[in-house]
């Protein structure tokens, strides 16, 4: 039976243990897809500014092109054309804005076409036939349009406006071409072979349709969007690729410093962690009596007052530049110029040593307002050249430093109970902190023998 009972109980842990990876797999995918949502709503809004300069500009160049009322004609389209940009851009948040983002792209190929393919009222000016339309190099305004779907990260936008284009194009000319007024090389063969002179006076004329641009238009056309899709689609993955990095960055520097985090980002893991020796300033802090002030708080208040210092410390220890080697219960241990060179790394942690002192009394201030009994932090100091590295097997490895450094920092953070004081920094430290100013902020100094050393050691004590 209790063979049994074990059984079970495992069985109810393993899958408590995969539905939490469900969970966070399920979260990281929400989160992914949100962040990717979010570049593609910027991609929207830059293509609506990018659009909105473009239909500017074109308006400048038709005033100074188009006489006048003509410009007025054109001028309605480009207002035109700017509302169907700026519908579907204010409507970018819709849970349907997508569907109508895809239906706006249909009205704005089929604008542009009109503003090309159907002329003006003859009242305007203009009295040149329908067919003459096909003979400018006005085409290259509707692949603009794929230019705008480009600035979406979006690869199916891109590709829905090359075959509207395609579709919509190609009904506008064969629609001229089918008129009963229009000259078709095809009519004229029919009757007979055509010479070469008699070919270029056929297609001279004004009401003369060929279709050769046509098709040129549709095979570049074509090339142009599947291009374009390709390039965008690789854009995308790019995108996707560095919001993943993102997230890891985020989510690996909860579970170690993000300095490291950004390290092992950055360079993939492959060279980061080889032994080196370099000087680094080494800071151990740690709550004096946390076993004792806890006595009589419950497990839950002992995890918050726990938290509560730890987010606290950390914040400043990131603010200074220094890197959060381990926790160590109710303290931690922080290294400055471990991950790389940082000549002023001493004057980082004795800054960071006094900052940490005066966010406790902050924080014991508001502690005392509920009742709350003060914290106390002794922190010890030191500095020196140290190994850094990465220690531990291949299934799990830790970043940190070893050496002597380390050792004297640990125990001038003990000494502070016997000597007094809350902060004790070492001769050493102070000296390569460079900056005499660090002496004032210290009430005295003493010459005091650490434990497993032979040679005494200076140090200066702040209270």
């Amino acid at each position: 039976m209790s063979d049994l009972a074990t059984r079970i109980v495992g069985f109810v842990s393993r899958a408590s243990k995969g539905l939490r990876s469900l969970r966070s797999l399920r979260n990281a995918q929400v989160r992914l897809q949100a962040s990717t949502r979010q570049a593609e709503l910027e991609g929207l809004q830059f293509a609506f500014y990018a659009r909105l300069t473009a239909i500017i500009v074109v308006s400048i160049w038709l005033i100074w092109l188009v006489p006048w009322p003509r410009d007025l004609y054109y001028g309605t389209y480009a207002f035109g054309f700017f509302l169907l940009g700026y519908i579907p851009y204010h409507l970018r948040h819709h849970r349907h804005g997508e569907a109508i983002k895809l239906g706006f792209i249909v009205l704005d190929v089929a604008l542009v076409t009109a503003a090309i393919l159907v002329p003006p009222p003859a009242s305007l000016g203009n009295d040149w036939p329908i067919q003459t339309r096909l003979r400018g190099q006005e085409f290259l305004y509707v692949l603009l349009l794929l230019g705008e779907a480009a600035l979406t990260y979006s690869p199916r936008r891109v590709l829905w406006t090359g075959v509207s284009i395609l579709v919509i194009w190609s009904i506008g000319v064969v629609t001229i071409y089918s008129q009963p007024d229009t000259l078709r090389f095809n009519d004229a063969a029919a009757e007979g072979v055509l010479t070469s002179a008699a070919a270029l006076d056929l297609s001279l004329k004004p009401a003369f349709v060929g279709l050769t641009a046509w098709y040129t238009q549709l095979v570049a056309t074509s090339l142009f969007t599947l291009l374009i899709t390709l390039a965008v689609w690789r854009s995308r993955r790019t995108l996707l690729n560095q919001v993943e990095a993102e997230f890891v960055r985020a989510d690996l520097a909860r579970y170690v410093s993000p300095d490291v985090a950004e390290a092992l980002a950055s360079r993939g893991g492959t060279a980061f962690g080889e032994p080196a020796t370099r000087p680094v300033a080494v800071l151990f802090a740690d709550i004096v009596g946390f076993t004792k002030l806890t006595e009589t708080l419950s497990p839950e208040r002992t995890f918050a007052l726990l938290r509560g210092f730890q987010e606290r410390s950390c914040a400043i220890v990131f603010k200074h530049g220094g890197t959060l080697d381990k926790y160590l219960g109710d303290g931690f241990m922080a290294t400055f110029g471990s991950i790389g060179l940082q000549p002023d790394a001493p004057a980082r942690a004795l800054a960071c040593a006094f900052e940490l002192q005066q966010e406790i009394e902050r924080w014991n201030r508001k502690r005392s307002t509920r009742g709350a009994d003060p914290l106390r932090l002794s922190i010890g100091i030191h500095c020196g050249p140290v190994t850094v590295g990465n220690l531990g097997g291949r299934e799990r490895i830790e970043f940190t430093v070893v050496g002597d450094v380390v050792n004297v920092a640990s125990r001038l953070e003990e000494a502070t109970r016997e000597i007094g004081g809350s902060i004790i920094a070492s001769e050493d430290c102070i000296r390569a902190a460079g900056d005499p100013e660090w002496l004032t902020r210290f009430q005295s100094s003493r010459q005091i023998q650490l434990r497993g050393r032979q040679q005494g050691l200076l140090v200066y004590i702040a209270t």
